[in-house]
């Protein structure tokens, strides 16, 4: 892809949620110096190109100049055929999104899978700055991961580096087999236990009562048994699962994005219990909140442009 011509020096990043888009545009030293979020035209394929475009058309009138642009999108372009593939925004699979976001926009972009944003934002100056082997995970709408080598993107050939959600629960126990079905036609995805829905999920199906991810921390916060109990059997699944990546990997640190990395209760409770599963007599590698928080997406994004 060619080099944009006649753009500024700031950089704009797009943050594709399921729920929101958000854009910010990023001065050459990382000050964020402009932003915006709009709803996300959920099941309307065109009206997230003109969301994008709009959103791109406000912060440039805002900065005074033309800006690179990078977006970060649930799942990724299929490098065999440049259509979208893997996102659990469904409405976008099997569409030219690169393709027709720079026909919208009238210049060359950069798009990128969201979580591999994430994990670079925080690789470059967030938490993990300064580590050569990043994983940046995302614990949200659905569980997604990213690698970063030395400051790049790992995209892998099959355009799939770090879709650790997708693998099954590993070490599967009582009630755990197969497991509830997932978007993407398997039984048993990490996902499937680790996204806030299916936290909320899991709570259903033991207690058959319905709550959402922040009901159910509170209610143990609250001294309630029964969700006291639906977040241990979480704080074991995620470290079983992270223990398996650790296994493959042993990254320098893994990163926690999404809503539910605001639980305090994971970065010590997964660290302790994750030396059961891990191939070492020692586990070195440390687990940590995100720097940036809501916003290293759209840094992410934005920062494509430097690499």
């Amino acid at each position: 892809m060619p080099e944009p011509a006649a753009v500024g020096p700031t950089r704009i990043g797009i943050d594709l949620g399921g729920t929101k888009i958000e854009a910010a545009a990023l001065s050459p030293d990382g000050i964020i110096l402009a932003r915006h979020r709009v709803p996300t035209p959920r099941d309307d394929y065109q009206g997230t190109l003109v969301a994008i475009a709009g959103l791109v058309e406000r912060l440039e009138k805002r900065i005074g100049h033309t800006a690179s642009v990078g977006v970060g999108m649930p799942g990724i372009l299929s490098p065999a055929t440049g259509l979208v593939k893997n996102a659990n925004s469904v409405w976008l699979i099997g569409r030219p999104l690169g393709d027709d976001l720079e026909r919208v926009l009238d210049r060359p972009i950069r798009l990128e899978n969201d979580a591999n944003c994430f994990a670079l934002s925080e690789a470059r100056d967030g938490a993990a700055q300064g580590h050569g082997l990043v994983f940046g995970v995302i614990l949200g709408t659905g569980t997604g991961g990213g690698l970063v080598v030395d400051g790049h993107v790992w995209r892998g050939l099959n355009a799939i580096g770090g879709e650790w959600g997708h693998n099954p629960l590993p070490w599967s126990g009582p009630g755990e087999h197969p497991g509830p079905r997932c978007y993407c036609g398997k039984t048993g995805c990490i996902e499937t236990f680790l996204s806030g829905p299916g936290l909320s999920a899991d709570h259903e199906r033991t207690t058959g009562q319905r709550a959402e991810p922040a009901c159910i921390v509170a209610s143990a916060t609250a001294g309630d048994p029964a969700a006291e109990a639906t977040l241990a059997r979480y704080d074991d699944r995620l470290a079983r699962s992270l223990a398996t990546l650790i296994n493959v990997l042993d990254p320098d640190v893994i990163v926690l994005g999404g809503g539910l990395s605001n639980l305090d209760r994971l970065y010590a409770a997964v660290p302790r219990l994750w030396g059961a599963y891990v191939f070492s007599d020692q586990v070195v590698t440390t687990l940590v909140r995100p720097a940036h928080g809501d916003s290293s997406g759209v840094r992410g994004a934005a920062w494509l442009w430097e690499t």
